[in-house]
């Protein structure tokens, strides 16, 4: 269970890639059933401002470093490269038993602990190669969102690291916790990218509420034969209308869209229950097993039942 958060500041941190932490991690949101987090700030002194990467901007933490100690999770937001890091974060790190995940930059300064020699890795594009050239014994892929390396956990830029937290919330508390954050924040639809079996998916949002009511609809009824023609009866047009004014409120063709949701669908159903492959299928709406692998296999990159085998909540 993640019940335990401590975002250690540096010099330099930069507040968005901060706040996105502080958006996933440390929001109370128990009205809509997610578990309230024990959110720390550290800084090397508490209660001491902390510069950001914003000129005329800081950010006081509560806690000192030793926070780190007991918590479930430390999460490095990016902040500005150095050759040094304070070393009692970097002591702190090395001692900690918690997860350890960065965003962007924050990479560095897990590579400065030692704690990526021979560890699986990505940050931020741009640094790749500086990172690279400091960091030999990191096994860095560039071309990934995130790298899930077990009880570390990199992401490259800004939005790949929401993509990471919320695969973190989702490895731990389950996909409707995570999917219940991902729909507040509105974040944005599915972005491919290697190890795509490790990328959490975000919930496609309706820019507008005039096609809402008919995609709760083909939600509610997903194992429907739903089509762009059935859909666009729904919403009173010409499938020709439905289909430029769905791309045009959500980013997206509504077939690409029906898919995704019918991956979506079965993936829960492969991590909460104990159905066969074959009922699973006929409960996202792909008929057939075979239909399912094709698809699923697209999206996420392996097979059903492998990634069964790995994610299955029971």
């Amino acid at each position: 269970m993640l019940r335990s958060v401590a975002v250690p500041l540096i010099d330099g941190v930069a507040p968005f890639e901060f706040g996105l932490l502080c958006e996933v991690f440390g929001i109370d949101r128990t009205e809509e059933g997610v578990p309230l987090v024990d959110f720390r700030v550290c800084g090397e002194i508490p209660n001491e401002p902390v510069p950001t990467s914003i000129r005329g901007v800081s950010i006081t933490p509560e806690h000192g470093f030793d926070a780190l100690q007991s918590v479930d999770l430390v999460a490095l937001p990016a902040a500005r490269v150095r050759d040094e890091y304070p070393e009692k974060l970097v002591k702190a790190l090395r001692e900690t038993d918690a997860t350890l995940l960065s965003v962007c930059s924050g990479a560095f300064i897990l590579g400065a602990a030692g704690l990526l020699d021979d560890r699986h890795c990505t940050t931020h594009w741009r640094e790749a190669g500086q990172f690279q050239e400091r960091f030999p014994k990191a096994r860095l892929d560039a071309s990934v969102l995130f790298v899930d390396d077990g009880n570390i956990i990199t992401s490259a830029g800004t939005a790949a690291g929401i993509d990471a937290c919320l695969h973190l919330v989702r490895r731990e508390l389950g996909t409707k916790i995570a999917n219940t954050i991902a729909r507040r924040m509105v974040v944005a639809p599915q972005r491919d990218g290697g190890q795509r079996q490790f990328v959490e998916l975000p919930i496609p949002e309706c820019s507008s509420d005039s096609l809402e009511p008919v995609l709760e609809q083909v939600l509610d009824t997903i194992a429907d034969n739903h089509t762009v023609s059935t859909m666009a009866k729904l919403a009173v047009m010409s499938e020709r209308t439905f289909a430029r004014r769905f791309a045009a409120e959500t980013g997206t063709t509504p077939n690409k869209w029906l898919s995704l949701q019918r991956v979506l669908h079965a993936r829960r159903l492969l991590e909460e229950t104990d159905l066969d492959v074959d009922t699973v299928a006929t409960r996202s709406g792909f008929g057939t097993a075979a239909l399912l692998r094709h698809h699923f296999h697209r999206v996420v990159g392996i097979a059903p039942s492998d990634y069964r085998r790995t994610f299955s909540c029971r």
